[in-house]
């Protein structure tokens, strides 16, 4: 029988930079990862909560979050909800979670809490991916995040100071994979925020692909409006306007996370 944890891939949506489009990113990501037929958790791991409002709960309908699970030893799986998209599922963060580096204190495993807690979830068989929507800042909780993924998923806008950011959070990776997760690696970059009218995004997106050939994403996500609108309405753009760009841009990136996990899981079995 095959080991139900090589089935489960954990991937950490994560850039030091805020403003680029993570939470944006791991909510439609997830969206369109249960379109194509997979059982997606993400786990709210900001403490904006950013990302379990744009899913259709706020504040108000939020009961047991990830706080629980870091600081009260709460399970994965009670603390998650179903979302109304069939396939996606929710562990809601809320603004508790700013406390939590003050209280682990100089706990042991403090950096592996959410990694311990991702143990249950990897043998239950329950679900193929979790995304994990982290801070804006290198922080505990993004420690806790990058130590429990496998790999880690990076938005990055096109912008003048984007690769030097990226610099950044690549050093982040190696120290985290030296210290903490030596399995740790990038799965992906994924160009966001991209205007074709601007002269500046397409060089950008130039350098990037030049600089870091295929770990750069095909798909680009486009500057949409309705993509913009979504997150008011409680909903995932796919859900708000399957049609506009934005929507087929996650679609598209999807279809191609996949292709590139199986092939990464091909190899390994050679």
């Amino acid at each position: 029988m095959s080991d139900p944890r090589l089935k489960l891939r954990v991937l950490a949506v994560a850039n030091q930079k805020g403003g680029v489009g993570k939470t944006t990113t791991a909510i439609n990501l997830g969206t369109a990862l249960a379109a194509v037929g997979e059982k997606v958790l993400l786990i709210d791991s900001d403490p904006q909560g950013n990302a379990s409002t744009g899913l259709g709960f706020p504040p108000s309908k939020r009961q047991a979050t990830l706080y629980d699970v870091l600081l009260d030893d709460a399970s994965l799986a009670n603390v998650a909800v179903r979302t109304a998209i069939p396939g996606l599922d929710l562990a809601p963060g809320d603004a508790d979670l700013t406390g939590v580096e003050l209280e682990l204190g100089q706990q042991q495993r403090r950096a592996f809490r959410l990694r311990d807690a991702m143990e249950q979830l990897r043998t239950s068989g329950n679900y193929s991916y979790v995304l994990i929507d982290c801070p804006p800042s290198l922080n505990l909780l993004t420690l806790n995040a990058m130590t429990a993924a496998d790999a880690i998923l990076v938005p990055l806008q096109c912008e003048f100071f984007a690769l030097e950011g990226l610099t950044q959070l690549i050093g982040t990776v190696e120290r985290v994979r030296r210290a903490h997760n030596p399995r740790l690696e990038i799965q992906g970059i994924v160009l966001t925020m991209y205007d074709k009218r601007n002269g500046l995004c397409a060089q950008v997106a130039k350098d990037a692909r030049d600089t870091l050939g295929d770990m750069v994403y095909r798909t680009v996500i486009p500057r949409n409006v309705r993509v913009s609108e979504a997150p008011s309405h409680g909903l995932p753009a796919l859900i708000y306007d399957l049609k506009c760009a934005g929507s087929q841009a996650y679609l598209s990136l999807a279809r191609e996370v996949v292709a590139r996990e199986r092939a990464g899981r091909a190899e390994m079995a050679q």
